[in-house]
């Protein structure tokens, strides 16, 4: 069931409240992917100096808002790639990530764009693959010397 909520850009003055909302999607949700030595790895981004910084600063954003609450948010950086796209666990399943993934694509066609890109987690690959994205390949990093799987996928805007 999608409960109403509103999409709003992303304002500066948001920025720590979408780090809080990244840690709180990892730490949430993520048990079912990972081992809790790569949710720890992981969540240590969003409050690393310079990891987030830029891409919230020379973004595309936006937040998804329940009850005027911040719950979920996405930015695009550069313009062809999807960089964010995180939603707090009790918000899950509702809509948010879906209605910021449609926001997403249009304003980058709306931009000019005809492609997208993202490196995906087991998170949100699920949900990338039912919109349309497709996997190109399978991408082995480190995050604080943890190792992660992650999918490299692309969609084409038409």
């Amino acid at each position: 069931m999608i409960l109403k909520y509103q999409l709003r850009e992303l304002k500066v003055s948001d920025h720590c409240l979408v780090r809080e909302i990244y840690a709180d999607a990892i730490e949430s949700q993520g048990h079912t992917f990972y081992t809790q030595d790569q949710i720890q790895a992981w969540t240590s981004l969003a409050w690393l100096p310079g990891i987030l910084d830029k891409t919230l600063e020379e973004g595309k954003g936006w937040v998804s808002c329940e009850k005027d609450k911040v719950e979920a948010f996405a930015v695009r950086y550069p313009l062809d790639r999807l960089a964010l796209l995180y939603c707090r666990g009790r918000s899950s399943r509702r809509g948010h990530a879906t209605a910021l993934l449609n926001c997403v694509e249009e304003d980058a066609r709306t931009d000019q764009q005809d492609k997208l890109f993202v490196e995906a987690s087991l998170l949100s690959y699920q949900l990338l693959l039912r919109h349309g994205w497709v996997m190109n390949s399978l991408e082995k990093i480190e995050i604080g010397g943890i190792s992660f799987d992650r999918y490299l996928m692309e969609k084409i805007l038409t």
